[in-house]
């Protein structure tokens, strides 16, 4: 069975369906197209060719966080114990196709901090991940931790690296800090806020950097200028923040959900005409995570209602696929957009591959 778009079209149909034994806390691809996910129960899978590899085995504590490097070599998980574990996922190509034996090279203990947040740079293997008041960045390559940045203000809350790589945002208490890549010990760039900052996110262009406030608000800023932007208005906590990628030369679209209501921001040619909204309402459960294709406007939601919608050009759904009955929890795109992948709160992993039919609604 499969969801059906506008007028009929299929867009998107299930490819995949299995199952692991607690809530899905995260899903990612690698660049090659392997999909790895984890749960609640501790567990750690990747996905390939309709096959389950485990990594890690149900245990008592929470793995809440995973990523592919950007070379796809490494893969991290960090969670509840405090430990990020990393496996090297370099494996040889057997009569032409990929045969998966990752090797779990590395387990840095940091316990009691809870990493809940952990990213890979986008131009190196460095891993950055939260431990309390502090991010660390480890070297893959050496196995080395190569710096500790403090934030000091409270328990880290957010972390983004930029995509251009040449630095990484932290958020938290008081605004967001901002540090060069190209030197360490350099003081941070403040953004100061006058409540916390919760979630933040880079445009794919890495010219705007986003931030969701514990005041209900969302501020935008051309990274380097002193005027940001401020969105006011929502209904309750912003939950997330995701940039599509910049098209035609025009400035990328800024996606939001605070509650069931998703809220879409499109800047105008005019600075001083600021950004227009569009608010999209279909879910009656909270959101829980939001993601646009990677090549074009369409946009994914998933949310407590089990309901994940595809947006045609953030504007108006286009397909609706009822998949997990007691809510959906996260979502991912592969990074060629001809998969999707949904994870359910009962455990359920679903891929949705792109229907040849469904071509033309992004």
């Amino acid at each position: 069975m499969f969801g059906v778009g506008a007028k009929g079209k299929i867009l998107f149909q299930q490819q995949w369906q299995g199952s692991l034994s607690e809530y899905i806390t995260a899903v990612a691809w690698s660049p090659d197209g392997l999909l790895a996910a984890s749960s609640a129960a501790g567990e750690v899978v990747i996905w390939q060719d309709s096959n389950l590899i485990s990594l890690l085995p149900a245990d008592v504590t929470s793995i809440d966080c995973l990523a592919f490097s950007s070379d796809g070599k490494f893969l991290a998980a960090g969670g509840q114990d405090g430990k990020v574990r990393i496996w090297s996922m370099t494996s040889p190509k057997i009569r032409g196709k990929r045969e998966i034996s990752p090797d779990f090279i590395a387990s840095l203990d940091n316990a009691p901090s809870w990493v809940d947040k952990l990213a890979w740079s986008p131009t190196c293997n460095h891993l950055a991940f939260s431990l309390g008041r502090y991010v660390q960045i480890w070297d893959a390559d050496s196995q080395t931790v190569i710096t500790t940045l403090p934030f000091a203000n409270s328990s880290v809350l957010d972390l983004a690296w930029r995509p251009n790589g040449d630095n990484i945002a932290i958020a938290g208490n008081g605004g967001i800090k901002v540090w060069s890549t190209t030197d360490w010990d350099d003081d941070p760039y403040l953004i100061d806020m006058p409540s916390a900052s919760i979630v933040t996110a880079w445009s794919g262009d890495s010219k705007y950097i986003a931030s969701a406030n514990l005041d209900n608000t969302i501020t935008v800023l051309e990274y380097g200028s002193p005027h940001p932007w401020i969105m006011r208005g929502f209904p309750g906590k912003i939950s997330n923040l995701t940039w599509s990628q910049p098209l035609s030369n025009n400035t990328p679209l800024l996606a939001a959900s605070s509650m069931e209501d998703i809220v879409v921001w499109k800047k105008e040619t005019d600075d001083n005409d600021g950004w227009n909204a569009r608010v999209l309402t279909i879910h009656d459960g909270k959101i829980q995570q939001l993601a646009f294709h990677p090549h074009s406007l369409l946009l994914a939601s998933a949310a407590d209602d089990g309901w994940l919608c595809l947006w045609t050009k953030a504007k108006q759904v286009g397909q609706i696929l009822e998949r997990a009955m007691n809510g959906l929890s996260c979502v991912a795109w592969s990074q060629d957009g001809k998969q999707l992948a949904a994870g359910g709160q009962n455990g359920e992993l679903i891929i949705f591959s792109e229907s040849k039919r469904g071509k033309g609604f992004g």
